[in-house]
This record gives structure tokens, C-alpha cells and sequence, in this order.
């Protein structure tokens, strides 16, 4: 603990908040993963955007990165690595992130991915501890991509469905952070690791509410849904199911909770808004589609209701 440090371990946010001076803090945060996709440069474009989204989610400014890169120099060649390091680059121009520097590895599976530093205005910050009850939950990105890139490692991935989640998952959430900060948000998180229901679900925990999710409402990636009643589904979903069924109420199908718990990579910002009209259209004249889902609601015990389609 430090009484600069905003925000820490204790809520479970996207990153870590400390003030440096007055109206001004630090936004901290790290996220590196084994290859989701065969191409080594997309690859490390969606590394990038992914470990980009945490700053975007609370609000923040990315200013530097430093890589990280795990690789079997003697099994793969570094020339491969270097498509990789190029795909980060070029994500991270795009974000105006300057690369600083970073650290490698001898390792037996490849990683990358990137620390990354930003800066924040305090008073406009975004937290998943600032949610409140009545507010329209609103979803920034459609689901799918942990279904999508594990038929992608199967080899049984059709080319247009693959196409489109390497779009999505490299695709910033640069223009949905500024709607929001725009907006005046307080409450976000981007949704990730643990799926819509995990990461609602730490919202929901840090701000002491509870939630009811039209399950019809979610988007969800053209094609993910196939491939799923196909048997698609990874491992790290299988976990995030069973971690889930303590707290959802209302009966739901467990294909709809297999896709609402299905682990992400680069996904949407989840957002809390008491005008989700007003939202949906300054995202809208930023390029990107909002879809309003469910509410935050008084209820206690931190439940997550999911209305059948």
C-alpha cells in the first residue's frame, strides 16, 4: 500500500493506478500470451492491441511499452520472431506507444506481449468499482474468439470466419476509451481471459452489485456460435464455465453459457451508463457499434441473471 497508489490488487482492475502529481497518475498493466493464431505477424498485432485494452480500459492514455518474448531459438526461426516483434511495432505506432525497450527468453513455447505505461486523469478515470445499479450494461466487441482460435489450431477454421476475428482481436479500443472518457464513464472493464461473465462478474464484486444480461442481446462473432456446437471450445473456457455456475441464476441454456464465458483475447470494453442512448451513438460516430445487454441492479450477493433468448 502507498497513499499514492489509486487503484491496486484489492477490485481486480484492468491495471494499476498511481498518482504522480496532481490531476495526473500512471496507468500500469502487462499481458503476454502463446500464439492465437498461425501467422506470426498477426500474431503480434493482436498481442499488442491486447495489452493495450487494459490502459483504454480505464481510461488512459498508453505513453511506453516494453516487450516480452519467450522463444525456441533452435526450433524456430528468429526470423519468425521478428515478424511477430514487427506486427507489435506496428500496433503500437498506430497507438502513438513508443517502445522502449524489453526482455527475451530462451523458452520451449513462444510468447509475446508487452508492459505497458500510460497516463490518466484521475477525476476522469474508468474502474469496474464505479458501477451503479440501474445502469445499461453496454458491450463494445461480439464474442467468439477463444471458440474461433481454437478451430483455428485444429486447422478447422473457415478462412472468412478466421479473417474476421483476426480484425476484431487486433482492432484497438482506442476510439471506445475516448467515447466513454467523452461521456463522462466512470465504470469499465474490457473483457478478456475470463470471459463476459467472469469479467462482469469482478464488476460486479468491486462495486457490490448484482446484474441481468439479456442473453439475445450479446453479440456474438458470425460463425462462433458453429463452430461451438461443433465442439470447439478451449480449455481456458471450460475453466471459466465452471467457474461461473456458482453465481448465474435463471435456468440458462449451457450452450448460452458456454458462449458468454468463453475466454477472450483483445475483446470490447464492458461498460456501465445511465444514458446507454447517448452512448451508443458517440461510439457510433466513432466507428464503433455498442450493444446494450442487461442492467446493473441492487440486488445483493453479486448474481448475474441471464434471460433466456
Amino acid at each position: 500500500m502507498h497513499p499514492d497508489l489509486i487503484v491496486g490488487t484489492e477490485t481486480f482492475d484492468d491495471a494499476g493506478v498511481y498518482s504522480i502529481a496532481p490531476g495526473t497518475a500512471l496507468v500500469q498493466t502487462v499481458d503476454f500470451f502463446t500464439p492465437v493464431v498461425d501467422d506470426a505477424y498477426d500474431w503480434g498485432r493482436i498481442a499488442a492491441a491486447n495489452a493495450l485494452s487494459d490502459v483504454y480500459a480505464m481510461g488512459g492514455r498508453p505513453l511506453t511499452a516494453l516487450q516480452l518474448l519467450g522463444w525456441p531459438r533452435d526450433v524456430i526461426a528468429w526470423e519468425v520472431a521478428g515478424e511477430v516483434i514487427r506486427g507489435g511495432a506496428d500496433v503500437m505506432e498506430t497507438a502513438r506507444c513508443t517502445i522502449v525497450g524489453g526482455h527475451s527468453v530462451d523458452d520451449p513455447e513462444p510468447k509475446y506481449g508487452f508492459a505497458v505505461t500510460g497516463l490518466v486523469d484521475p477525476d476522469r478515470m474508468m474502474t469496474n468499482a464505479a458501477a451503479e445499479a440501474g445502469q445499461t450494461l453496454v458491450l463494445t466487441k461480439p464474442l467468439g474468439t477463444g471458440i474461433v482460435t481454437t478451430a483455428i489450431k485444429r486447422e478447422s477454421c473457415p478462412d472468412e470466419v478466421r479473417d474476421r476475428a483476426i480484425a476484431q482481436m487486433a482492432e484497438l479500443n482506442e476510439a471506445a476509451a475516448a467515447a466513454c472518457t467523452a461521456v463522462g464513464i466512470g465504470a469499465a472493464t474490457d473483457v478478456t481471459g475470463f470471459g463476459l461473465l467472469g469479467h462482469l462478474h469482478e464488476m460486479l464484486r468491486a462495486s457490490r452489485l448484482s446484474a441481468a444480461v439479456d442473453v439475445a442481446a450479446v453479440p456474438v462473432l458470425e460463425g462462433a456460435a458453429d463452430l461451438l456446437a461443433a465442439g470447439f471450445f478451449p480449455g481456458g473456457s471450460e475453466r471459466n464455465v465452471k467457474a461461473v455456475e456458482s453465481f448465474i441464476d435463471g435456468n440458462p441454456d449451457p450452450f448460452d453459457v458456454r458462449l458468454l464465458a468463453d475466454a477472450q483475447t483483445s475483446g470490447g470494453l464492458l461498460i456501465g451508463t445511465h444514458d446507454p442512448a447517448r452512448l451508443v451513438a458517440v461510439l457510433a460516430e466513432s466507428g464503433v457499434d455498442g450493444h446494450p445487454i442487461g442492467k446493473f441492479t441492487p440486488d445483493p450477493g453479486t448474481r448475474i441473471r441471464l434471460r433466456s433468448r
